[in-house]
C-alpha cells in the first residue's frame, strides 16, 4: 500500500491541500523574520513550498523519507539555497535552536498535532516560528458520515481545540488562516482524481485508488464540515 501510495502521488503538484498563494500568505503572516531565515521544511515532498520559500530569500532544508521526492526537489532547486535530508520527522537530525522557521504544510498528520509541536519545538531559535497546516472541523456538529470517515483516518479537532493545544505546548498563536476551498481541488484533488483514473486498471493500485476516490467524494459531499487551516505559532524569547 505504501509503494502504491507513493506511485499514485509522485509527480503531483502537491501532496495535500494548498496553493502558492497560501504558502506566500503564511510566510507573510510569519514575519518578522531574519533577512535570510534558516528554514526546515518538514515532510517537504517534492518541495513546492520549499522552492517558494527559497525564492523569497530563505535558506531551506527539505526533510522527507521518500528519496524520489528529495531527488525531484534537488533537481528543481538548482541555483537556489536548498539542501535535502532523508530523515524522519519524528527525529530530525539537527541540534537544538538551529532554525528561525519550521514549515509543515499537509504533513503534521504523520506525527499528530500535539506530538509534532512537542518534537519540533527544540529545533527553533528563541522567538522562532512554526508554520503548519492542519485538517480540522469547521463545525461543532459534523455529520455521522464525516465523523466516521475522519475518525478512521485522522481524528479531527476544532480550531479552538488546536489553538489551546498549541498554547499548552508553549507556543503563542500569532495567526490562524482558514485555507480557501480552491486549495483542495485546483492543485490537489483535480490532479489526484486524474491520476486515480489513469491507474484504475492496475490491480496493484486498486486499494490506493479506492482510498483516493473515497477521500475526494467525502470532500465533495461534506466539505463544508471540515477545512485545512494554516497556523503561525511562535516560541517565546
Amino acid at each position: 500500500m505504501t509503494e502504491a501510495f507513493f506511485a499514485l502521488f509522485h509527480g503531483l503538484p502537491r501532496q495535500g491541500p494548498g496553493s502558492d498563494a497560501t504558502t506566500l500568505r503564511l510566510l507573510d503572516l510569519a514575519r518578522p523574520l531574519p533577512e535570510r531565515p534558516r528554514v526546515l521544511d518538514l515532510g517537504c515532498g517534492p518541495g513546492r513550498s520549499a522552492l517558494l520559500l527559497a525564492k523569497a530569500g530563505a535558506r531551506v532544508t527539505g526533510l522527507d523519507t521518500h528519496q524520489p521526492f528529495l531527488d525531484d526537489l534537488a533537481k528543481a532547486a538548482e541555483g537556489l539555497d536548498v539542501d535535502t535530508v532523508n530523515a524522519s520527522m519524528a527525529d530530525p537530525p539537527f541540534p537544538d535552536g538551529e532554525f528561525d522557521l519550521l514549515w509543515a504544510e499537509s504533513s503534521v498528520f504523520v506525527l499528530g498535532f500535539d506530538t509534532a509541536l512537542r518534537t519540533w519545538k527544540r529545533l527553533l531559535k528563541p522567538g522562532g516560528a512554526l508554520v503548519l497546516t492542519e485538517c480540522e472541523w469547521s463545525t461543532g456538529t459534523p455529520s455521522a458520515a464525516a465523523r466516521q470517515f475522519w475518525d478512521e483516518q485522522y481524528p479531527l479537532r476544532t480550531t479552538e481545540e488546536n489553538s489551546a493545544a498549541a498554547v499548552a505546548a508553549g507556543y503563542r498563536v500569532e495567526a490562524v488562516f482558514p485555507q480557501p476551498d480552491s486549495d483542495w481541488f485546483d492543485e490537489f484533488y483535480d490532479h489526484l482524481a486524474a491520476r486515480a483514473d489513469a491507474a484504475a486498471g492496475d490491480p496493484a493500485m486498486a486499494e490506493a485508488v479506492a482510498a483516493a476516490r473515497r477521500e475526494i467524494a467525502m470532500r465533495r459531499e461534506h466539505g463544508s464540515e471540515y477545512q485545512y487551516t494554516g497556523y503561525v505559532l511562535r516560541t517565546y524569547q
